[in-house]
């Protein structure tokens, strides 16, 4: 038991002398262990900071791209544009062009449609008088629509050619229309029967008299009753009241 006391002071005397080193020690590490946990803590700081500009530099990059396409699309756009525009330019010389020759034709082609209906005129009143009145008044109304100035050229033409076509359908049908015929000085109501421009045909409403026009004597001639039957049907098959069959009517010979 004596000897453990000299053993217990010097372990105190070793641990007073341990923890005044220490002691020592961390008073000499403090200010550089501050030191190093600032530098840490300004690292995260510039770490942050270099995370923050590089996702702006991204952001960046990216907008730079998206731009980037679109001008391409703009460029692309322009060109196409620029296309247009002389495509349109040079419609607008033609047009131009187009207007001064169309004032030259329409100067030209009014004393043409008019030539044109005297010309039509003369036809109605050398051909088979058929639908007198309705002709008549046709080739009036293109008389009276050529002093209009309310009415295009073009328009005026296009009516000029509608008789025109009018007059040349009448040589291929059949018709059947109601009229009035002086008959032995007495007007008696009559169908008239036109077959083409072959052949024009009156008959009496009680099919007691018939007729037919004679185109080298330009007159109406007289038929006898063994064309009845044959009258009245053709009258039926133009009125589509029969389906259409052979006929056997009188038929002027021309030279």
């Amino acid at each position: 038991m004596k000897l453990m006391k000299p053993l217990l002071a010097v372990a105190a005397t070793t641990l007073l002398l341990s923890t005044s080193v220490t002691a020592q020690e961390d008073k000499y590490l403090e200010p550089a262990v501050e030191k190093a946990t600032e530098i840490n803590e300004s690292a995260v700081k510039s770490q942050s900071k270099i995370n923050s500009i590089t996702d702006q530099i991204d952001d960046k990059l990216q907008q730079f791209k998206t731009l980037n396409k679109e001008i391409e699309g703009l460029e692309v756009y322009n060109a196409q544009l620029r296309r247009q525009i002389a495509n349109q330019a040079q419609e607008m010389l033609d047009l131009n062009s187009s207007i001064d020759e169309v004032s030259v034709v329409e100067r030209q082609i009014t004393p043409l449609m008019l030539r044109m209906i005297d010309g039509l005129s003369q036809f109605v009143a050398l051909d088979v008088p058929f639908l007198e009145e309705e002709r008549s008044n046709r080739i009036l109304d293109l008389q009276s629509m050529m002093d209009r100035a309310d009415v295009s050229p073009s328009e005026k033409f296009r009516r000029v050619m509608e008789a025109f076509q009018v007059e040349m359908d009448y040589g291929k049908t059949i018709e059947a229309y109601p009229g009035l015929k002086e008959i032995n000085g007495q007007e008696r109501s009559v169908d008239f029967l036109r077959i083409g421009r072959t052949a024009l045909i009156y008959q009496t409403r009680d099919a007691s008299a018939q007729g037919v026009w004679n185109k080298q004597t330009r007159q109406w001639e007289e038929l006898d009753s063994s064309y009845k039957n044959q009258i009245a049907k053709g009258l039926k098959i133009a009125k589509k009241q029969l389906a259409p069959d052979l006929l056997m009517v009188p038929v002027a010979i021309t030279d």
